[in-house]
């Protein structure tokens, strides 16, 4: 079956950087676009970026574009986000996800 974990999150200060990884198993990974999403306390689920199956191309939402950039290794199964000059309403918690399939996410904090 489908297997998502992400990891990599944490407390960071504003202006600060993390970066974000999700190990994929149980599918192609090289055949399919990955996408992050957050779930933002009291404000739901926000489709943060995307990429194309073989990274050729990507996608983001206004809020992040600029500061974040999705990436993949498609030889090892992972998908990154690279985040920096994080704010505080980056605070959230990052999935990672395909299809209908989610990992259980990783916390982001960013608070000085």
């Amino acid at each position: 079956q489908v297997e998502l974990v992400e990891s990599g999150g944490g407390l960071a200060q504003p202006g600060g950087s993390l970066r974000l990884s999700c190990v994929a198993s149980g599918f192609p990974f090289s055949g399919y676009g990955m996408t992050w999403v957050r779930r933002v306390p009291g404000k739901g689920l926000e489709w943060v970026s995307g990429i194309y199956r073989d990274g050729s191309d990507a996608w983001y939402a206004e809020s992040v574009k600029g500061r974040f950039t999705i990436s993949r290794d498609n030889a090892n199964n992972r998908l990154f986000l690279q985040m920096n000059s994080l704010q505080p309403e980056d605070t959230a918690v990052y999935y990672c996800n395909v299809d209908a399939d989610w990992g259980l996410g990783t916390q982001v904090t960013v608070s000085s």
